[in-house]
């Protein structure tokens, strides 16, 4: 009888180890990356929607407001989600003068810049 056949493998040699061991570190990493990855899109989706909140609020307020024509360049803050987010708008005429352009822009710092959104809207002028 071959003595190849009374000695059969009984384990992985170190080779075959050593690249399982690459493939998972590989794998792993990816993942990882990601995960990470993820995770931070995430903080930047939640930041966007609290900011377009914030700025459609303000769009809110401007329709039900009963002065005309709205200010040019106001600035203000609103608290949301434990936080302080700070506003700017700006107005712009149109062809129609019972209807003008509102741009209200929301940051997360006083300064205001470096903008999270920026909503765009149309305002008409109330009729009594």
């Amino acid at each position: 009888m071959p003595l190849r056949k009374l000695y059969k493998q009984a384990g992985l040699t170190l080779l075959e180890v050593m690249v399982a061991l690459l493939i998972f570190a590989v794998t792993g990493s990816a993942i990882l990356k990601a995960a990470g990855d993820h995770l931070s899109s995430v903080s930047i989706i939640q930041d966007m929607t609290f900011a377009t909140w914030v700025a459609n609020n303000r769009l809110t307020e401007l329709q039900l407001s009963k002065t005309w024509p709205p200010k040019n360049n106001e600035k203000g803050s609103e608290e949301m989600a434990d936080r302080t987010w700070y506003w700017s708008q700006r107005v712009e005429k149109t062809i129609d003068e019972d209807l003008l352009l509102v741009e209200v822009t929301v940051s997360n710092n006083e300064q205001r810049n470096g903008s999270v959104t920026s909503v765009t809207s149309y305002l008409a002028k109330r009729t009594q």
